[in-house]
C-alpha cells in the first residue's frame, strides 16, 4: 500500500482547511449549542485507553438528555446496560473524549471535546430521571472545544433516507446473538428477549437512590 505517515503527506492529498474551519472551534457553549443539546436525543462517545487502544460508544435518551451545567460543562446519564463499561474503563485512564450530538433528520452534527469524569452525585442523578428510572452514574464533561461539523458524510450516505435504508440486509439481533454470543439458548427465546422484553427494560425501577456521600464521612450507617 501506497501509505501516508507524515503530516506533510497527508496536506499533499487532502490540502489546507479554510482559514475559518481551521479556527472555527470554541472554548465554550452558545445559546444555539445549548437548544442543540436540549433537543438531541443521541451521541457517540469516543474514548482511548491508557494503552491507545479506542472505543466508540452510542448514547442515547430522550430530546434533551445531556444537562448543561453551565457554559464549559455537561453531564451525560448512564443507564443500565451491558456492564462492560468500555468506554468508562478507558475514562479512569486517560479522561480526554470527543463526542458526536445528532438531530434526526439533520446532516450536520454538533461536536464537543473535553475531559471527562465519572460521578454519582445524588443532586445532579435526581435531574436525569426518565420514567422513574435514575442513571447509575453521570458522565461529566469539562469542555475543551465544540464546533458543528459539515452534512457532507450524512448526505453522501443519505442517513435519513428512508428510500434507502435496508434493515433486513443484515441478520436481525437475535440471530447474531445466536450465532456469535449464546449459540446454546433457542433462536425463539432471543427474539423474545430482543422483542417486548428487551424494550421494557430500558428503564428498570431503583429501589433506593443512591447517596453521593461516601462511607465514613458523616452520614448516617444503619
Amino acid at each position: 500500500m501506497d501509505e501516508i505517515t507524515t503530516e506533510a503527506q497527508l496536506r499533499e492529498v487532502i490540502g489546507e482547511p479554510l482559514p475559518r474551519v481551521a479556527t472555527k472551534d470554541r472554548p465554550r457553549l452558545d445559546d444555539i449549542d445549548r437548544q442543540w443539546l436540549a433537543a438531541s436525543p443521541f451521541c457517540l462517545v469516543a474514548t482511548s485507553h491508557g494503552d491507545g487502544s479506542c472505543d466508540v460508544s452510542p448514547k442515547g435518551d430522550p430530546p434533551g438528555f445531556t444537562v448543561v451545567l453551565d457554559d464549559r460543562t455537561i453531564a451525560l446519564p448512564e443507564r443500565a446496560g451491558n456492564r462492560r463499561a468500555d468506554g468508562f474503563r478507558n475514562i479512569l485512564t486517560n479522561p480526554h473524549v470527543g463526542l458526536v450530538y445528532l438531530l434526526p433528520g439533520r446532516d450536520d452534527t454538533f461536536r464537543v471535546q473535553g475531559r471527562a469524569r465519572l460521578v454519582r452525585d445524588a443532586d445532579l442523578l435526581d435531574r436525569m430521571v426518565v420514567e422513574g428510572s435514575r442513571p447509575l452514574l453521570a458522565m461529566v464533561v469539562e469542555i475543551e472545544s465544540v464546533f458543528y461539523h459539515c452534512a457532507k458524510a450524512f448526505m453522501r450516505s443519505r442517513l435519513w433516507d428512508a428510500g434507502t435504508w435496508t434493515p433486513d440486509a443484515a441478520p436481525s439481533r437475535p440471530r447474531i446473538a445466536q450465532r456469535q454470543e449464546r449459540p446454546d439458548e433457542p433462536l425463539e427465546e432471543l427474539e423474545r428477549y430482543y422483542g417486548e422484553q428487551y424494550a421494557a427494560g430500558l428503564y428498570p425501577a431503583q429501589a433506593q437512590p443512591r447517596s453521593s456521600t461516601p462511607p465514613g464521612t458523616g452520614a448516617s450507617g444503619s
